[in-house]
């Protein structure tokens, strides 16, 4: 067999990746390569949920990636982790399964991405879903990613969404069904208490075909083109440099981030700046690593007046019972990611769709670390969900081993701020409820002094951080579209056997968080490459606030 020719190459064994690998390898007459970057995922701490500050906080699985000093944050460079092993970032990041909002895919198809409305979406995500709850006209019950719905029955848990319902908000059983613009429980990817990575679902399942092969530990250097068509990869493994050829197409799975710096090493962006690194041109293609947006995170903690926080399990004796319990059993506390519970709000009455999530912890992390606040408290993380704010992408030079530069511009506009800003006081107004009296000690982050407008912006330039939901850096959109990349078809634009299937194809970021949507995508992308018909269109309701021009709720 040549191990040198392969009808597909896959670029970057990650949440798209894996996805990938699999659905096209039910053809058993065509070849697969997935290549990753990263070390099989093989650990107990990518295993267990609780673990995600060892796994997003260490380097074995993670690109650790750091931005450049970031102007509106008083110039702190953000940590960036990035999944760097089998499963990619479904190996490292905090399990929340969110799909974000309808609107947002029918914005898509406004843009003229054609095929990308929410009835037409909405089928891939029941696809690609076994949620434990069963099968309806929003969820799936026989896909390959298993879904769990978060467990808010514990006091704080339980006690926050009720202050969101005694502050005017709804409630919701499903944030990913019929009504978003809610409070309630958070779905997460775990089955039998484990994480439950695409490549648990997905690509194991890929390699039990004798079609698809990967190879790991291997550094894709750039692609390789005859005239406008590409046709091979070199990559490196053990010192080594290999060429391998696509006999059908090179298919980009790298991600927001690796997946601009690829094409630009490659030859593809903006034709200037590739010439001034010494990049030879193959396509000048301007909008390779623009957009790039991400979701705004900050923190509101408080002191818990009761000894009901997770605290206790933080430190031993506490950590070793919960660890070894979860070593016998599986369950426990340390089964879970602990966003059990979460809501999606609007910041000011006129926004269509919710564009705050704010998502509940019962337990509180010293911002910008991994490390805890001493004793029992909780925060209350809040996310812009539509940022005006954008950055790029862009290379320091053209060794492909030197991580790209990364500049991520949040809270850039004043847009932005008065939306974080709006965030804080409802946030404030939350806890401040009945429900949250027994609980609610002295407020941390930002602290009662931080009123005006000014305190808290300077509140928010100190702690927001990565929601870790890079996107938008290979945008989809028509020819027209001078920052477009690739078409309706994931296919880059000007070049022939190429396309890109990841979250940095998103023309506009998804409200809500961004691997339920890469798997989505993924699974669309392989019909539109194996030229499937697409799955019947779903027609289902979807709640929108009826007075959403005059009421924030």
């Amino acid at each position: 067999m040549d191990k040198t020719r392969f009808d597909y190459l896959i670029v970057g064994a990650g949440s798209a990746g894996c996805v990938l690998a699999n659905r096209l390898g039910e053809d058993p007459n065509v070849r697969i390569l997935l290549i990753e970057a990263g070390p099989e995922d093989k650990s107990w701490t990518i295993d267990m949920p609780s673990a995600v500050g060892i796994v997003v906080g260490g380097t074995r699985f993670n690109w650790s990636y750091q931005s450049e000093p970031e102007p509106y944050l008083d110039g702190r460079r953000i940590g960036t982790p990035r999944g760097r092993t089998l499963g990619g970032s479904s190996s490292i990041n905090g399990m929340v399964y969110i799909r974000g909002h309808a609107r947002d895919y029918d914005s898509w198809a406004e843009q003229g991405c054609d095929g990308w409305s929410y009835r037409e979406v909405l089928p891939y995500f029941k696809r690609a879903q076994q949620h434990a709850a069963g099968a309806d006209a929003y969820r799936g019950a026989e896909g390959h990613l298993h879904v769990i719905p978060g467990d808010v029955s514990s006091a704080l848990c339980a006690a926050f969404l009720a202050a969101g319902a005694e502050a005017g908000y709804g409630l919701s059983d499903d944030l990913n069904g019929y009504r978003q613009e809610a409070f309630g429980p958070v779905d997460r990817t775990t089955r039998n208490g484990r994480r439950w990575s695409t490549s648990r679902g997905y690509l194991h399942e890929a390699l039990t075909r004798d079609n698809v092969q990967v190879v790991t530990d291997a550094l894709v250097l750039r692609i390789l083109f005859d005239g406008l068509r590409a046709v091979a990869i070199e990559y490196e493994q053990s010192g080594e440099t290999s060429i391998v050829r696509a006999r059908r197409e090179v298919l980009l799975t790298a991600g927001a981030i690796n997946s601009p710096q690829l094409l630009l090493l490659s030859g593809v962006g903006p034709a200037a700046e590739l010439r001034d690194l010494g990049i030879s041109v193959v396509h000048d293609l301007p909008g390779v690593g623009r957009r790039l947006n991400d979701h705004p995170d900050a923190v509101v903690q408080y002191r818990c007046k009761q000894p009901v926080s997770l605290y206790r399990w933080t430190t031993a004796p506490g950590k070793w019972w919960i660890g070894a319990r979860w070593f016998i059993r599986h369950d426990g506390v340390a089964a879970s990611n602990h966003f059990e519970a979460g809501a999606f709000l609007r910041s000011r009455a006129g926004i269509e769709h919710p564009d705050l999530q704010l998502t509940f912890m019962p337990l509180a992390v010293q911002p910008g670390s991994v490390d805890l606040v001493p004793g029992h408290a909780f925060q209350i993380h809040i996310d812009l969900m539509r940022p005006t704010s954008l950055g790029s992408v862009t290379l320091h030079s053209a060794e492909p081993r030197r991580p790209p530069r990364i500049q991520f511009n949040y809270l850039k506009t004043a847009e932005d701020r008065a939306d974080m800003r709006a965030g804080a006081r409802l946030v404030r107004e939350i806890i401040n409820q009945p429900a949250m009296a027994a609980f609610k000690g002295e407020e941390l982050v930002p602290g009662m002094d931080a009123q005006s407008d000014a305190e808290l912006d300077a509140w928010a330039r100190h702690v927001t951080e990565t929601g870790y939901h890079a996107s938008g850096t290979c945008k989809m959109g028509p020819a027209s579209d001078p920052q477009a990349v690739v078409d309706a078809q994931l296919r880059v634009h000007g070049l022939d056997g190429l396309r890109v299937m990841d979250a940095s194809i998103m023309p506009m970021i998804v409200s809500g968080n961004t691997n339920a949507p890469t798997v989505m995508i993924a699974e669309k992308a392989s019909d539109l490459i194996r030229g499937c018909a697409p799955p019947p269109s779903a027609d289902v309701p979807v709640w929108m606030h009826p007075h959403w021009q005059t009421e924030q709720r």
